[in-house]
């Protein structure tokens, strides 16, 4: 199925609030700079194409190297990013994965200064159910002001 096509089912309803709770816990490792935990919640040959990137990243190194950058530039900066996932889109496929969309929003707030919308982003991901939850397969993010 695709987003949008799942049936307004109490079981289906679950599923929904499983993954949203996933991509809150999955955000907040990503914020925290909890590099081995976060890329944990990708598969082993994951790939994460974000435009913030010149290429895709493959596998869970990549993952972690990607969030330990994320911390120097934070330490160098004082900008603090928040990540929020919302309008989430949960499509469960006949292979047993899911399909989600959602828009992610990235906040920033400059040391000593006001938070602001940095980016408006979509996020597509495709989901595999694995032994400890779930966990992304692929993601493609594509920003609003790179349309």
């Amino acid at each position: 199925m695709r987003p949008g096509t799942a049936p307004a089912t109490a079981e289906f309803g679950l599923l929904y609030a499983e993954v949203q709770q996933f991509y809150a816990r999955q955000m907040q490792l990503f914020d925290s700079f909890e590099a081995e935990a976060w890329a944990a919640t990708f598969t082993a040959d994951a790939v994460f194409d974000v435009p913030t990137l010149p290429e895709p990243v493959r596998g869970r190194a990549g993952l972690e190297a990607n969030v330990r950058r994320n911390r120097q530039a934070e330490e160098a900066t004082g900008d603090r990013l928040r990540h929020w996932i919302g309008m989430l889109d949960v499509g469960p496929a006949p292979d047993g994965t899911l399909r989600t969309r959602a828009y992610a929003q990235v906040h920033l707030t400059p040391r000593g200064g006001e938070p602001r919308l940095y980016r408006m982003c979509v996020m597509e991901d495709v989901l595999v159910r694995a032994e400890s939850g779930w966990q992304v397969a692929r993601r493609l993010v594509t920003r609003d002001d790179l349309r």
